[in-house]
């Protein structure tokens, strides 16, 4: 008699395991809509994959040109190349070229985005450009820009 209530037993609670499961495979075949796309809601918090020094914007700062001044006045010393140097009255005025291929004349005490003309000789230019390096004991720089490059005595 134990052994089979005790077999009774076992049937009623497979049974009882088995039905829930039944139904609840079958309900979620009966609502198969696709989940909603996951949207992030900052709710005043900072996105912490954007980085903390390029400003929040999340795109690259490198990969974007800076905003600039139009003219010679938004060139950088690195960026220039003399094409000719002129003799205007009493001093020398330079025909420097930018990025842009455009031609550009500058004389003595110009500005440039990053610097200043210092000097202009029948040889070339002069330049003092402000170092952006903080470690640097010193703020400035002299740069010479010849117009004629070492590259160009050999040809």
């Amino acid at each position: 008699m134990r052994s089979l209530t005790a077999v009774a037993l076992t049937l009623a609670t497979t049974a009882l395991w088995s039905a829930p499961s039944a139904s609840a495979q079958a309900a979620p075949k009966a609502d198969a809509q696709p989940a909603a796309p996951y949207n992030y809601n900052a709710e005043g918090r900072r996105d912490p994959f954007l980085s903390l020094t390029g400003g929040g914007t999340g795109t690259d700062t490198k990969a974007l040109p800076k905003p600039t001044a139009a003219g010679i006045a938004g060139i950088r010393v690195d960026e220039l190349s003399v094409r000719g140097i002129m003799q205007s009255r009493e001093r020398l005025v330079a025909m420097v070229q930018g990025p842009d291929n455009r031609t550009y004349l500058i004389h003595q005490g110009d500005k440039l985005a990053d610097g200043v003309v210092k000097s202009i000789t029948p040889q070339g230019l002069v330049l003092v450009q402000d170092v952006s390096d903080p470690r640097a004991k010193e703020k400035t720089r002299d740069v010479r820009k010849l117009l004629r490059s070492p590259e160009d005595k050999k040809e």
